[in-house]
C-alpha cells in the first residue's frame, strides 16, 4: 500500500479538544502520524480511510472538513546515505562476561549433557523373563 496523506479541518479551540482529536486520528487502522498547525489536523499513513476518519471526528468534535487526499512519494535516496553513513561508524562492541566466562548478552549455546543411549543387545538364549 502507498502512503497518503489526509488534512482535515476542524475546531480545536483548546489543548482539550487537540488532544481529544488527535487520539480520535491516532487510534485508526493504518495511521503512522499526526500533526496539527492552527484548525488543521494532518494524518499520515498507509491505508486511511479518509471517509471513516472524517466520520468518527464529526461524532466526537462536531464540524470536520476533508480538505485533502494526497499521495505520499517516499524518498529512498536520502534513506541510502544514512545506512552508508551507519555503516562506516560502527564500532566492535566488548561485551561483559558474567561469572562462568561467558559474554553477557550474547546468545550461546545453553549447557546441556548429552549422553547416548542405546538399547541393551538382547541374545536369543538369554530372556530375562524366563
Amino acid at each position: 500500500m502507498a502512503k497518503q496523506k489526509v488534512v482535515l479541518k476542524l475546531s480545536m479551540e483548546d489543548a482539550k479538544k487537540r488532544s481529544k482529536a488527535m487520539q480520535c486520528a491516532v487510534g485508526m487502522h493504518g495511521v503512522l502520524s499526526v500533526s496539527h498547525e492552527g484548525d488543521k489536523m494532518t494524518v499520515v499513513g498507509e491505508g486511511i480511510d479518509s471517509v471513516a476518519l472524517t466520520t468518527l471526528l464529526r461524532k466526537k468534535m462536531g464540524y470536520v472538513e476533508l480538505e485533502l487526499v494526497a499521495a505520499v512519494e517516499e524518498k529512498k535516496e536520502k534513506k541510502v546515505k544514512v545506512e552508508a553513513e551507519v555503516k562506516s561508524n560502527i564500532q566492535p562492541v566488548i561485551l561483559p562476561h558474567d561469572y562462568y566466562g561467558r559474554s553477557v548478552g550474547t546468545f550461546t549455546q545453553p549447557l546441556y549433557y548429552h549422553a547416548d543411549v542405546t538399547e541393551p543387545s538382547y541374545d536369543q538364549d538369554s530372556c530375562s523373563i524366563m
